[in-house]
């Protein structure tokens, strides 16, 4: 173990909720490296302040969470593909030269959830239906189209932010009404739910699935409750289904790797340890 305590962390407004700091905290303990992780609550006014302190402070760089994102994406000097495409950053390393580069994961964290739990399943197997059209579906239909989704579903209760995510994104999206969410399901291949109904706390998530496909894979990106009402139901009529817990676990991984240079694996311990957290 090397004598330099190497730094990262996690910044929001609040942050208390967060489980990046158990998660990197199990890595930095498996892996045996002499890191920390820790949480930091940075108000709006204070981001770029705090940003352009990571090197000083002697950080190797910081995961960003709500409400910070967006704005990350102005302050940062470099960013990736994903990043600006997105619209958003939730990764900064510190680079060599003390300049701010950002990514984000989200995206890989998705896609690497599902060929986790199913590996058999693959985006140009046939349509895919997403519905919500927030930050998170964004992030979702890049990583669907870079991944060759023949055929994007877009599904919105407000159908103007859904019109306008299609313009922006182009390619393959094309716009549905909620009110026939359930006809669209016809012969779709993957339904994603990036909305916050069926969250615990919020109303359910109401779609009956009566001609979405059985081969269809169903997925989640809430993970509070695990299993949702929408992956409850997709499982008993034989859907195969992910939960949402994993996309957080995998989008983790690129950052870990940059910070502490170690590329670390998804688990069924990490998982375990994770979910325990949650129940305290």
């Amino acid at each position: 173990m090397s004598d330099q305590v190497l730094k990262a962390g996690v910044i929001g407004w609040p942050i208390d909720h967060s489980l990046s700091p158990h998660l990197h905290g199990y890595w930095l303990k498996e892996y045996n490296i002499n890191g920390v992780y820790e949480a930091f609550a940075v108000e709006p006014e204070n981001l770029e302040t705090h940003l352009r302190g990571l090197a000083d402070q002697g950080r190797r760089g910081t995961n960003v969470t709500l409400p910070h994102k967006e704005a990350t994406l102005a302050i940062v000097d470099q960013a990736d593909d994903q990043a600006r495409k997105i619209g958003a950053v939730n990764t900064v390393v510190v680079q060599a030269d003390g300049t701010l580069y950002g990514s984000n994961s989200d995206g890989f964290g998705f896609l690497e959830n599902l060929k986790d739990h199913q590996p058999h399943w693959r985006a140009d197997n046939g349509p895919a239906v997403v519905l919500g059209a927030g930050g998170a579906a964004r992030a979702i239909l890049i990583a669907l189209q870079g991944a060759g989704a023949p055929e994007i579903r877009l599904l919105n209760r407000t159908k103007s932010r859904a019109d306008d995510l299609a313009v922006e994104l182009g390619g393959s999206i094309k716009i549905g009404d909620w009110e026939n969410r359930a006809e669209i399901l016809a012969e779709a291949e993957t339904l994603v739910n990036t909305t916050s109904l069926g969250m615990q706390g919020q109303s359910m998530l109401d779609i009956d699935l009566a001609q979405l496909p059985e081969t269809a894979l169903v997925t989640d990106i809430v993970y509070t409750p695990l299993e949702t009402d929408l992956l409850k139901n997709a499982k008993a009529r034989g859907n195969p289904t992910v939960d949402g817990l994993g996309m957080l676990l995998h989008q983790a991984r690129p950052g870990f790797a940059a910070w502490f240079g170690v590329e670390p694996e998804v688990t069924d311990e990490l998982r375990s340890h994770i979910l325990s957290v949650m129940a305290n």
